[in-house]
């Protein structure tokens, strides 16, 4: 079900008709292919999936190879697919690159590819639910999605003053986008956030747990010791 309300989110950011003038249109497209349709692709563990369901083959170890693959390691390297996306989308909204590709069907398409690639890299680099060969550590993944997070705010809020270069948006489309872009932002921030924060509690807790195992494990005459008192045995409940 998480897929699939995935896949609908980009396909509705695709094709659908979006609210709002041609600047807003394409931040709610962004939002939706970039940003909130990855976080729920890759919530639903994508890989772990399709591992289940291929059979034993050339297929299954190859999709194996690739995901354990050094290149694919690095590009899972939290702050180098933070560049990828989030540089990326200052790159598109801070040069003349927009207005490129604007009136360009073709080079329109591929923009809305490598949102959708960046988007997935990002989410998956940071969510990091899914076997891979290098597993980066809670307090790496936490601090990037936070400066990450910093960096789409600061782009969303320069657009609200001032305009992709060569580009003639009207005022209040251009204005409206942006807040699209904030406000909508920091809503899948939170959710990376909380998908951050679920991990740390099951890892607490079973570290929690393998302590208590191991201190339970201790002789029992040292274990009462500590409390203070005497470990009772039969016999010696009466006075």
């Amino acid at each position: 079900a998480v897929f699939a309300a995935g896949v609908a989110l980009v396909v509705w950011g695709l094709c659908g008709e979006l609210p709002g003038g041609p600047f807003a249109a394409h931040a709610a497209r962004h939002l939706l292919v970039a940003m909130a349709g990855p976080v729920l692709l890759v919530a639903a563990r994508p890989l772990t999936l399709a591992l289940r369901v291929l059979p034993p083959g050339a297929v299954r170890r190859g999709l194996v190879r690739v995901a354990h693959s050094a290149p694919v390691g690095w590009l899972l390297f939290p702050p180098v697919a933070a560049v990828v996306d989030i540089g990326g989308l200052w790159l598109l909204y801070r040069t003349g690159l927009l207005s490129a590709v604007h009136h360009r069907p073709v080079l329109g398409a591929l923009l809305d590819l490598h949102m959708l690639a960046a988007g997935l890299l990002f989410s998956f680099a940071v969510c990091l639910v899914d076997p891979v060969r290098r597993r980066w550590g809670l307090p790496l993944r936490a601090a990037t999605l936070l400066l990450a997070g910093a960096a789409h705010a600061v782009l969303a809020k320069s657009l609200y003053a001032t305009g992709p270069p060569g580009t003639a948006f009207a005022a209040s489309d251009l204005r409206l986008g942006a807040q699209i872009m904030y406000y909508g932002g920091d809503a899948v921030e939170v959710a990376l956030a909380c998908v951050l924060a679920v991990q740390w509690y099951t890892a607490t807790g079973r570290r929690r747990a393998r302590a208590a195992a191991r201190s339970g494990g201790g002789h029992p005459r040292q274990a009462s010791g500590q409390g203070g008192g005497e470990l009772l045995r039969p016999g010696q409940l009466g006075p």
